[in-house]
């Protein structure tokens, strides 16, 4: 059982329910070493001293606010604990808003909150069902490690969890931050295909259904060269949309999204995305022949490396079948 790492209580009108947070997400990325190229020796950060090079414990590290001119206000770390506001470890809700009213990018870290001890758990679940009931989020603050959050509160099915926000002032402005294309009026035919092939492409929900893909070619890529093999180049990403071809364009993939669903598990399987297929026949099969289209690009790429293929590491999962078939 994982411990909470902050406890409080939940306090929306004149209701109170002692509440742990605890982490609801972790990371799984691959991590490295930093090394010094050509010796393997580990490189280690320290804390040095800019003037003299010398290495500075912790404890003789003090933080300073810069002035100008060199000059620093130094702040010792009691006094940040003296005014960090709201020690009375309160998650206190301003007021409920609807959900679909708090953009996502306002959205920060999540945290599941649970009741602390059963006395508590009739109260957390009206919170909870109500909060769920109405579709809405309690807006609030919370301190925690000497830093004040703006939160939301909100129901999942079985649980409340807490967002952190991001204040509006650390939202940037994407007119600021970017040059944006002018907004011209869409023909009314091609959002009507657009929302076709949007309602073509509609799926459940299922994140159990994603993963990293990424992280594991990562891992591929070490294991790759620790055994001393070809690594698999990814093909190239796909040209952008000529804006003459457009209305093509989304009238061919609303047929390739619909053909796709009607062939099932079996069309989603052939070439990859929305039926396409490789070459010599859907999926790639070969007449009277080995069929392919069922094969990643890696396992693709492991049976040209044992028939020497030659060339295969540039290779795309197309050219990976073209190539075997050349082979028999």
């Amino acid at each position: 059982m994982a411990r909470a790492i902050w406890t409080g209580v939940i306090s929306f009108g004149l209701v109170t329910v002692p509440v742990g947070l605890f982490t609801a997400t972790e990371d799984h990325t691959v991590h490295f070493h930093h090394l010094q190229r050509g010796t393997g020796d580990r490189i280690r950060h320290r804390r040095v001293n800019e003037r003299t090079g010398e290495e500075v414990s912790s404890e003789d590290i003090v933080k300073g606010y810069d002035v100008g001119d060199g000059t620093y206000v130094i702040v010792e770390p009691e006094e940040l604990d003296e005014i960090a506001p709201g020690k009375s470890q309160v998650i206190d809700v301003d007021g409920f808003v609807d959900l679909k009213d708090v953009e996502p990018v306002y959205f920060d870290r999540t945290y599941y909150v649970a009741p602390r001890g059963e006395e508590y758990g009739k109260v957390y679940e009206v919170l909870r069902a109500s909060l769920e009931r109405a579709d809405k989020a309690g807006v609030a603050t919370l301190t925690m490690r000497g830093k004040e959050y703006l939160t939301a509160l909100r129901a999942q099915s079985d649980v409340l969890v807490l967002h952190t926000l991001h204040y509006g002032d650390e939202v940037r402005d994407p007119g600021k931050e970017m040059d944006l294309p002018a907004r011209p009026r869409p023909p009314k035919r091609e959002l009507d295909m657009a929302e076709h092939l949007i309602e073509a492409l509609g799926i459940a929900w299922d994140p159990d259904a994603y993963h990293d893909t990424y992280e594991d070619r990562v891992r591929e890529l070490v294991e790759a060269k620790r055994e001393g093999r070809e690594v698999v180049a990814e093909a190239v990403p796909p040209e952008a949309t000529n804006v003459v071809d457009l209305m093509d364009a989304l009238r061919r993939s609303v047929d390739l999204a619909r053909s796709g669903r009607e062939a099932g598990t079996e069309g989603r399987t052939r070439g990859g995305r929305g039926g396409r297929g490789g070459h010599g026949g859907p999926g790639g099969r070969r007449r009277g022949g080995e069929d392919l289209s069922g094969l990643t690009k890696k396992e693709l790429y492991e049976r040209a490396a044992r028939r020497g293929v030659s060339g295969r590491s540039g290779m795309s999962r197309d050219e990976l079948v073209d190539a075997l078939r050349a082979a028999g």
